[in-house]
C-alpha cells in the first residue's frame, strides 16, 4: 500500500508545557484568570465561574456535589492538584478509576477530572446509561496525540501487508479509544504500566512480532525486561515510509516501537539520579519506566504510578525516596508521608499540563450545570468504536 504522510508537527502541549515549569511558590501563587493569560489553551468558562476565590468555589463545589448525591461520581487521576482531588470520590490511575466507574451502576453522572482519553475507557467500559463528562475539552495527553488514529492504521496496514497476523498490536492505556479499537479488531490487546510485562508475553504466545504504542520508553523497557535486545526493537516514524525501515530491518525486529513519548517523564535525566545519591546517599530512587531506559536502569527500581505509591507509602519511617513522576503526586506522597523524606528528581516544578487545565472552576462549573439538568462536556464514543476497544480491554484483563 502506499502510505499517506503528514508534515510532523510539535504537539502543542509540549510548547505549552513551559508555561508550567516553574517553582512552587510560583505555580500556587497563580489565579486561574492569570494561567488564562499564561499562553496555555484553555475552553472558555463563563467570566464568573474566572473571579470566584479558591474558598468560594470550594463551597460552591461542595454544595452542588452534596445536591446530587449518589446520582454523580467524581474520579480524580493521581496526577491531579490537590484543589481537585479533594473532592474525589476515588483517586487512582485511569484504569483503576474507570473499572471504579463501571462498577458504580447506580451513579447516572462520573465526572472524570483526568484527561480526555481517560474520560473514553471510563465511557467504553461504564453502562450506556451513564454520562461521562470530562470537566475541560482541552485536557488531552501529548502522548496520546502523538498516536495520531490515520497514522497507526497506515502503519498497521503496511506491517500487516507484510507479515500478516504475525505482528500483535499491543496499546498502552494512554492512547485514544480509536487506537484501542484498532488492536481490538486485529487481534490486540491493551496494557497498562503495571500489567505491561504480562500483555507482551501473551502477545509473543499469540504472535512473533509486537506493534507496541505510543510510548516507545515503556515498550522499549519491557522488552528489556523479557530479554528482547536493543537490536530486536525499532522505532516506527509515522512520518517516513515504513516508519524509516527496509522490509528486511523490519523483519528481523521483535519489538516495533511507535515514535511517542511522555512530556513530564522525559524530563528525567540519569544526572538526577547522580545528584540525588550526592546529597541523600542512602537515598532510594524510584522512577515511572515511561522514563528514558538509562533512567531505568539507573534507578533502584521502577514501576507504574500505583506502585511508586505503595513503594513510598509502606517503606520505613526515616526513609528517603526521590521520585521520578508527576510533580502533584510526588508532593501529595510528601505531605501522607510526613515520617519520610520525599522530593521529585526534577528540581523544577513541571506538572503534567493537560492534567493541570482541570481547576476548580470547571468542576465547579460542570456540577453547576447538572443540578439544572444541564449535561456539559460529556465524552461518548461511537458504538463500533465502544464495542472494538472493549474487546481489547476485555483481553487485557483476562490475561491480568
Amino acid at each position: 500500500m502506499v502510505t499517506t504522510l503528514r508534515k510532523p508537527t510539535i504537539p502543542i502541549t509540549e510548547i505549552e508545557q513551559s508555561a508550567f515549569c516553574q517553582t512552587e511558590d510560583e505555580l500556587k501563587s497563580k489565579t486561574l484568570a492569570e494561567e488564562f493569560d499564561a499562553g496555555v489553551r484553555w475552553q472558555k468558562l463563563p467570566t464568573e465561574y474566572l473571579k470566584r476565590t479558591p474558598e468560594e468555589l470550594d463551597a460552591r463545589i461542595a454544595e452542588a456535589r452534596a445536591r446530587l448525591g449518589p446520582r454523580l461520581v467524581i474520579l480524580g487521576h493521581h496526577y491531579q492538584r490537590n484543589e481537585v482531588i479533594r473532592f474525589a470520590d476515588l483517586r487512582g490511575d485511569s484504569f483503576k478509576l474507570s473499572q471504579y466507574a463501571a462498577s458504580q451502576r447506580d451513579a447516572e453522572y462520573i465526572v472524570f477530572c483526568g484527561v480526555h482519553f481517560m474520560a473514553e475507557t471510563a465511557d467504553v467500559l461504564s453502562s450506556p446509561s451513564q454520562q461521562v463528562m470530562l470537566p475541560n475539552l482541552t485536557a488531552g495527553c501529548s502522548m496520546a496525540d502523538m498516536a495520531h488514529v490515520d497514522d497507526v492504521m497506515d502503519c498497521w496496514d503496511d506491517l500487516h501487508d507484510l507479515f500478516g497476523d504475525t505482528v500483535i498490536p499491543i496499546t498502552y492505556m494512554n492512547s485514544t479509544a480509536g487506537i484501542k479499537a484498532l488492536c481490538g479488531r486485529n487481534n490486540g490487546i491493551v496494557c497498562t504500566s503495571t500489567n505491561a510485562t504480562a500483555t507482551f508475553k501473551w502477545a509473543f504466545e499469540h504472535g512473533e512480532q509486537v506493534l507496541f504504542l505510543p510510548d516507545q520508553h515503556l515498550g522499549r523497557n519491557t522488552g528489556l525486561k523479557l530479554g528482547v535486545g536493543l537490536d530486536e526493537m525499532l522505532v516506527w516514524n509515522p512520518f517516513k515510509p515504513l516508519g524509516g525501515h527496509t522490509k528486511e530491518d523490519l523483519s528481523r525486529a521483535k519489538i516495533i516501537l511507535w515514535q511517542g513519548h511522555c512530556s513530564v517523564h522525559t524530563r528525567f535525566k540519569v544526572s538526577q539520579i547522580e545528584e540525588a545519591r550526592r546529597r541523600y546517599p542512602d537515598v532510594n530512587v524510584v522512577v515511572h519506566p515511561e522514563c528514558f531506559m538509562e533512567v531505568v536502569a539507573a534507578a533502584d527500581m521502577d514501576g507504574s504510578t500505583e506502585y511508586i505509591i505503595k513503594a513510598v507509602s509502606e517503606a520505613p519511617p526515616g526513609s528517603v525516596w526521590a521520585v521520578g513522576t508527576e510533580i502533584s503526586l510526588v508532593q501529595r506522597l510528601a505531605q501522607e508521608n510526613p515520617d519520610k523524606t520525599v522530593f521529585c528528581l526534577d528540581s523544577v516544578v513541571c506538572p503534567c499540563s493537560t492534567m493541570y487545565r482541570i481547576h476548580p472552576a470547571y468542576l465547579s462549573w460542570v456540577l453547576d450545570g447538572l443540578n439544572e439538568g444541564v449535561v456539559v462536556n460529556r465524552i461518548e464514543v461511537d458504538e463500533q468504536t465502544r464495542a472494538d476497544a472493549r474487546v481489547a480491554l476485555d483481553r487485557m484483563l483476562a490475561v491480568s
